[in-house]
């Protein structure tokens, strides 16, 4: 029997106000040194490139979507995630607006054409998660699309995982207090004012519209298929270590296995490349002569 709408609404509201009050909840006051970071951060990067291999191995592609606050950090997130990741088996997807012809077909079908394919990766940087935000707080679309787009998107990532795809989702939380001072530092910052633009400023002077929006997406976005990770990220090294801590454990899970633990600076076995190493490795293969050196040295 189908549930009354006004039930349904209010079940919503519930929903809204339990997260509204878990993201006010959240201590951002927690943090961690540079100097107990950095190991961490070079041990979960080691760990991460070995899982991709793993990954590619056993054909199960992987979803990363950073979504959170204008100047909440998601770029130095992502570097971490990708900088020691091999550049051939992942993709990055960054939040733009649609072009005339995506305008033309439903929202997520341009999200649907950057999907990874088995034993590859995609990071987006903002995702399908737009239409329940951007769109909405920028009053870009009507109320009733952006409302029917939740079970849109459920479903969506319903198909997903069950395709197999490991589904990781991210919502990095700052304060308002802190995002309009770190606005302010790069509006100083030569190197960074090209960040700050008039979205986000706007962003900032919205902020508890975009808060109602934000409650309201992790309620009913947040699946046992798709959870979201709440990030506190008011100091920028807990974050990153937080976001890689969780890409690993779920990495780890949806492979079935653990590796095994990587001292920080220890590098990874590296395959022979030339003759002579791979001489080294097999005694019983033919000496190498001098014209195969030669010739390895020229590769």
């Amino acid at each position: 029997m189908p549930r009354p709408k006004g039930s349904e609404r209010g079940t919503c509201r519930s929903l809204t106000a339990h997260t509204d009050s878990m993201l006010e909840d959240l201590d951002l006051t927690k943090s961690i040194s540079k100097t107990a970071a950095a190991p961490r951060l070079k041990a979960l990067q080691s760990r991460l490139r070995l899982l991709q291999y793993a990954v590619q191995e056993a054909n199960v592609p992987l979803i990363i979507c950073l979504e959170g606050w204008n100047a909440c950090g998601r770029g130095e997130v992502f570097k971490k995630l990708s900088e020691l990741l091999d550049p051939r088996l992942y993709q990055v997807n960054r939040g733009r607006p649609p072009s005339p012809l995506e305008l033309r077909y439903h929202f997520l079908w341009r999200y649907q054409l950057a999907l990874p394919r088995k034993g590859e990766m995609v990071i987006f940087d903002h995702s399908w998660y737009a239409r329940v935000l951007e769109d909405r707080c920028d009053r870009l679309i009507k109320k009733k699309l952006w409302r029917q787009a939740y079970s849109q998107i459920n479903e969506f990532e319903r198909w997903l995982v069950d395709d197999g795809t490991v589904l990781i989702k991210f919502w990095l939380h700052i304060s308002r207090k802190e995002q309009g001072r770190r606005l302010r530092a790069y509006r100083k910052d030569p190197l960074l004012r090209w960040k700050v633009t008039k979205a986000y400023w706007r962003q900032h002077e919205h902020y508890n519209r975009w808060l109602k929006a934000a409650a309201e997406m992790l309620a009913r976005c947040g699946t046992a298929y798709a959870p979201w990770t709440l990030i506190e990220a008011e100091d920028p090294q807990w974050a990153r270590v937080r976001a890689l801590e969780t890409v690993v454990s779920r990495m780890e899970g949806a492979l079935q296995f653990q590796l095994p633990d990587l001292e920080p600076g220890r590098k990874e076995p590296r395959a022979a490349n030339s003759r002579s190493e791979r001489r080294s490795k097999n005694p019983a293969a033919k000496p190498v002569t001098a014209e195969a050196k030669e010739a390895d040295a020229d590769v």
